[in-house]
Formats: C-alpha cells, sequence, structure tokens
C-alpha cells in the first residue's frame, strides 16, 4: 500500500475528530501459541490501517492542529543485540524517515509525553475494550491528570468511541484497497484451482489443505483464517476445521478458503465431488445453490439494501427445496415461516476487507443499510443436509456452499474472485484435466 494512502487516512480521520480532539490507537501486542512460542506477529487492523506500521509495541496519535506535529509515533527503540534476535526495527527515527510520523519517541517514555498532549484537548478518540491492558494505562492518565486539576492541569471534556468512525471509514475501499483485494482473490482463485484438480478418492482433508497453503505462501500471501476442507458428513458442519478425513469416492467436498495479501483478505468457496462427477441429487441441491448465489450477486449494487442479496438467495432457495420435496407447503408461507433455516441457516454475505468479516455495521438505525460504491461483501449462499430420519437416504449429507467476494461499484456488481469455475460441467472440466 502506497503511503500516500496512510497520509490520506490520516488526514480524514484528523478532519473528523476535530482540532482539540486527540484519536489514540495502541498496535497489537504479540501473543503466545504456547509456552515462550509466539504466533507470528500481526498487526491490529485499524492501527495498520492509518500507518502502515507492522511492529508491535507501539502506539499511535494523532493531535490535529498540535504544533510539533500531528502525527506521533511511540515505538520500540532500537536494539542490535534484540534485533539480532528478533529482526530489525524501525526506531524512531525510521517512523519519521520511512513511515511519515511528524515526531516519534521511544514506547518506554509514553506515560511521559503522552499525558502531557493529552492535556491540551477537549475530546478523546480511543476504542476502549480492545486492548485490556491499555485501557488500564489510559485511565490511569485520566486520573493523573485529574488529580493535578487543583494545580490548573486540564482535562479531556469526553471521551468518544473512535471504533465508530473509524470503521466507518474502512467500510468504503478506495482504488487502492480494491486492487489489493483483487489481488488477494486471485491467490485464491489460483489455489482453488490447484487444489480442485488434484482432488482424488483416498486422499486425506489436510492434503488438500496443503495444497491451500502451498500456494498461498508462494504468493507472499498467508491463510485469512483456518481452511474449511470437509468431505462427506463434514460438508454439513458450517465451521469444520479438523481436516482429517479421508475422501471417499461419491462423497462432496466443501472448501472454503482464502489469503490474506497486504493485509487484505479473500474468502472463497467451492463444493466439486470427489470423484469429479456429481450424483444426480447433489447436482440438483448445487443448482440450486448457484442460482441463488447469482441472483444474489445480481442484488448487490448501489441502492440496493444490505439485506436485499439475502432475500433473493432466500427464495430461489426455498423454491428449490420445495420442488424437491424437502419442504412442503406454499412458498410465501414457507419463506415467512423460515422453514428454509433448516437447510440454510447463516446470512447470505459479511463485510470483507483487512478483516474477513470486516467492520462496518449493517444497519443504520433500524433500517438496512444501503449499499454504495466501495464496499466489499462475500455472496456465499448454501444448503446443508445432515443424515437424518427427517430425509430420504438420497439427500443426506450433501453440503453444498459457493462463495465469491463481491464489490459495490457505479457499473454493478464486481466479482473480485472471478475466474473460478462454478457450473458444475466447469468444475468437472477441471477436475478431468
Amino acid at each position: 500500500m502506497n503511503s500516500k494512502e496512510f497520509l490520506k487516512r490520516r488526514k480524514q480521520l484528523m478532519r473528523m475528530v476535530g482540532t482539540g480532539g486527540i484519536a489514540i490507537l495502541p498496535s497489537a501486542p504479540v501473543r503466545l501459541r504456547s509456552r515462550d512460542v509466539a504466533y507470528r506477529f500481526r498487526q491490529d487492523s485499524d492501527f495498520y490501517y492509518l500507518t502502515g506500521f507492522a511492529e508491535p509495541d507501539a502506539v499511535t496519535v494523532l493531535a490535529p492542529g498540535r504544533d510539533n506535529g500531528e502525527y506521533i509515533l511511540f515505538c520500540r527503540d532500537r536494539d542490535s543485540d534484540k534485533e539480532r534476535w528478533d529482526g530489525s526495527r524501525a526506531g524512531p527515527d525510521g517512523a519519521v524517515n520511512y513511515y511519515g510520523a511528524d515526531d516519534a519517541f521511544p514506547i518506554d517514555d509514553i506515560d511521559d509525553i503522552l499525558p502531557g498532549i493529552m492535556e491540551s484537548c477537549s475530546s478523546v478518540y480511543y476504542t476502549m475494550g480492545a486492548y485490556a491492558e491499555f485501557d488500564r494505562r489510559m485511565a490511569e492518565w485520566v486520573r493523573s491528570l485529574r488529580s493535578r486539576n487543583a494545580r490548573g492541569t486540564h482535562t479531556p471534556d469526553e471521551f468518544v468511541a473512535l471504533d465508530h468512525i473509524l470503521h466507518d471509514m474502512r467500510l468504503y475501499k478506495s482504488r487502492a484497497e480494491i486492487s489489493a483485494m483483487r489481488k488477494s482473490a486471485k491467490i485464491a482463485v489460483s489455489a482453488h484451482k490447484r487444489a480442485i484438480s488434484r482432488v482424488q478418492p483416498g486422499m486425506f482433508e489436510y492434503e488438500v489443505e496443503a495444497e491451500y497453503v502451498h500456494e498461498f505462501r508462494r504468493h507472499d500471501a498467508v491463510i485469512s483464517y483456518i481452511p474449511i476442507v470437509g468431505t462427506g458428513a463434514n460438508t454439513c458442519t458450517l465451521h469444520y476445521v479438523d481436516n482429517t478425513a479421508c475422501l471417499a469416492d461419491g462423497d462432496l467436498l466443501l472448501v472454503d478458503a482464502g489469503c490474506e495479501y497486504d493485509y487484505y483478505a479473500s474468502d472463497v468457496t467451492r463444493t466439486f465431488p470427489v470423484n469429479g462427477r456429481f450424483s444426480p441429487e447433489q447436482r440438483a441441491i448445487y443448482e440450486i445453490v448457484l442460482e441463488a448465489q447469482l441472483a444474489a450477486i445480481d442484488k448487490t449494487c448501489i441502492g440496493n439494501h444490505w439485506n436485499d442479496p439475502h432475500d433473493a438467495a432466500i427464495r430461489v432457495i426455498t423454491r428449490g427445496l420445495k420442488k424437491n420435496g424437502l419442504l412442503k407447503g406454499s412458498l410465501p408461507r414457507l419463506i415467512r415461516e423460515h422453514a428454509y433455516r433448516e437447510f440454510f441457516m447463516h446470512r447470505t454475505g459479511h463485510w470483507i476487507g483487512m478483516d474477513v468479516h470486516d467492520v462496518g455495521d449493517y444497519k443504520v438505525g433500524d433500517e438496512w443499510r444501503l449499499l454504495e460504491s466501495g464496499m466489499v461483501t462475500t455472496v456465499e449462499p448454501g444448503i446443508y443436509i445432515p443424515a437424518s430420519r427427517k430425509v430420504p437416504a438420497r439427500w443426506r449429507n450433501i453440503g453444498i456452499r459457493i462463495e465469491d467476494d463481491v464489490a459495490v461499484t457505479n457499473s454493478g456488481p464486481d466479482v473480485l474472485s472471478k475466474g473460478l469455475a462454478k457450473e458444475p460441467e466447469d468444475i468437472e472440466n477441471l477436475m478431468a484435466a
């Protein structure tokens, strides 16, 4: 992401905070996987969105109108011994020279400096509850300022939820962000193609998962969530992540796998037959889900509201289930009574961006949000028929989901994950190639 993109975001946020306000964002902490082994560090999305700074133990401060610089970054000092073990650090000088900070200080000096900057501000914009330890430090700084009120020290008049305005900013993607998301989706599509062309009976789910991870890392991307690789009965468990079962001839395989590239996520799902050919029942359900997805994508356009794609998918799925005898009754009554939820129990999509389930309100007040240019959502209807005496044996353990990432644009829905087979014939041809 270009440095000008981060600068533009900071300026936009500072306009919203206004002179006299201050915005404070801590970085994500290093998290331990077990004992003294840490997870790969991933910066807090809000923090990175404004700074492009990917180190832990840092705090960003935006103080519009401050004479000595509006963008202040507290970060780790340079330390040759520690850098030998853990890699290089930017240090305060690097924060200014490479990350656009107007002023920068060692993180160890924050207790001495930040309260003094807060002192001159009327409003503090901060997200409470994200990091408990930093919440405690913020509370201590405010208590310290208030204890000095008698000596003429000013205390900020109000605290404002920073996430409310920042997350609304993040909901609208710029051209640069859409470009990064398109690249992320392209890598995910490549991984799905690789895996689908290699699947055969006798493989294990974790072997299929490995094909995705290989393709992601080959393109300098990482998984954006734990891949769901479920075959047979596992296709009907929505968040199945064990990925240990053996692929059997005649079963389906549902794979929900996306990657993160340059801090932007993709989220793509395909369902395909292990042996390369859909059975009549599998194909019947698959075609319902595909029709529902295409109908939902068609509704993902400016002027419609957030729930319109979901309503379109519900109608197609309910009609299809009724036609195949899995639901009985009139179509309006089945929809009104949510009868489809026995087989389709989740929403048709969610915002996607820096986070897989990205930030942004789905409603404004009591009304569904209108779709606008720059918003990006997944479109992912599904039907899941677990083994049950309620359904004939031929339908059991058929779980199908089809998912793509779709940007709302002035010229209509833009499927970022296009190019990946989803017509049943195209999937069978890809598997036969």
